[in-house]
Formats: C-alpha cells, structure tokens, sequence
C-alpha cells in the first residue's frame, strides 16, 4: 500500500494525484511523436476534470500552463501557446497604486466637484443650465440622506451660490422624498393603541364602565 507520506508533492491538487502521475509518465517518453500525443490526451483529461475552466477567456491557454508547471518546466513538447516559465508564472503583480483624492466638500463628496468644475466651463447656456439643476438636485438628495429631514431650496441655492461665487443657479425646485422615521411613527402608532379602544385602559374596564377588576387580589372569601 502506497501512503500519502511516501509520495511526492502534489503539485496541483484540483487535478489530483493520476494526472500528476500521468505527467511524469510522459516525461519518460523518449518518442517525441508519442510524447506530443500524450501531452494533447492529458490536456483533454485536464479540461474534462475542470469543466468550469470551459467559461475562462483562453481555457486552454491555462489548460497548457497547467501542464508546465506540473512537470516543473521541464516537458519538452510543443504549445500552440508561449510556454511559460517559473520566473512569469510565479511573478508577483505590481501593486495598484491607491487614487488620492483630496475634496474639499467631504459631505458632497470629489465627484461632485468635477460635475462643478465641468459645469463651470460649459459655455452652451442650456448644458450650464442643465449642469446646475442637476447638482442642485443630488445636493438636496444628500443633505435629506445625512440629516433625515428635508432642506428649503433657499438654502441649497445659497450653499451652490458660496462654492460656484454665484455662477451656477438652478430653475427647477428639486423634489425629493422626505426621510420618513419609521421609529417615531411606531411609537405614534403604540400611543394611539389604546384610542382606538375607546380610551385608555383595559377592555375590561370598558364593559363594566370604567371599574377596576379585583379579581386579582384584596377581596373578601365568602363564609359557607
């Protein structure tokens, strides 16, 4: 019985340990003719035991790579793709570098800036038109969103009016829908409860006009 310990390492465990061996019994094959056709038949293998690779851009690009790196780069047959190496195979990416954006408005946010600062050189009338009842509106959209309660259009003009030095004015009244505190209309709905029964109180008390019920305590037991 052949154990896990004494074998060697398994390269790629997604093909598992017969493809492995199957690999290294082709590497064995002086016939280069004979070789070639073993390697196509293990791709084939390869592509039927993966078939989620089938939904990958260049599948069999992969498939061929796959290949390389199990046999340690030291298969000699032909690839209708580059062969690969150790060096690109386990090069490591160049890090993204982070984008820095530094907006002066925090609460409006930097792509708001560059709609303004785009609208500010638009010289069609229209477009600038168009450009500030726009902003004006995503304005009040944001200030309704962070401070749950509707703004007046007086005061986004007035704030739009301090960041553009009066050069952008929207015509429109942006509408938006007011924030609604689904808490305070469920505490409404708890202090109108009893309302609805006619008052405060128990049904109880309202079947016997307004009497306490002592039925819970402090009366007295009758003698037999």
């Amino acid at each position: 019985m052949e154990y896990n310990t004494t074998r060697n390492h398994l390269t790629m465990r997604e093909y598992g340990r017969h493809v492995q061996k199957m690999v290294e019994h082709i590497m064995t094959i002086e016939d280069p003719e004979r070789r070639q056709r073993n390697a196509q038949a293990a791709i084939e293998l390869m592509g039927f035991l993966n078939p989620h690779l089938k939904n990958v851009e260049d599948f069999r690009h992969k498939l061929w790579d796959h290949l390389f790196l199990i046999s340690d780069f030291t298969l000699d047959v032909k690839s209708p793709y580059p062969i690969p190496t150790r060096e690109t195979l386990k090069a490591k990416p160049k890090p993204l570098p982070y984008p820095k954006r530094y907006p002066k408005l925090f609460h409006l946010g930097k792509n708001l800036e560059e709609i303004i600062s785009k609208a500010l050189k638009e010289e069609n009338p229209e477009k600038k038109l168009g450009f500030a009842n726009a902003i004006a509106y995503y304005m009040k959209l944001a200030y309704n969103n962070w401070h749950k309660e509707t703004v007046h259009d007086d005061a986004i003009q007035s704030e739009l009016t301090g960041i553009t030095d009066g050069q952008l004015t929207f015509t429109n009244t942006p509408h938006v829908k007011a924030f609604r505190q689904e808490g305070r209309d469920n505490r409404d709905n708890r202090g109108n409860f009893g309302k609805r029964n006619g008052g405060g109180g128990n049904k109880f008390q309202q079947r016997n006009g307004g009497r306490r019920d002592n039925r819970g305590g402090n009366f007295k037991k009758k003698r037999f």
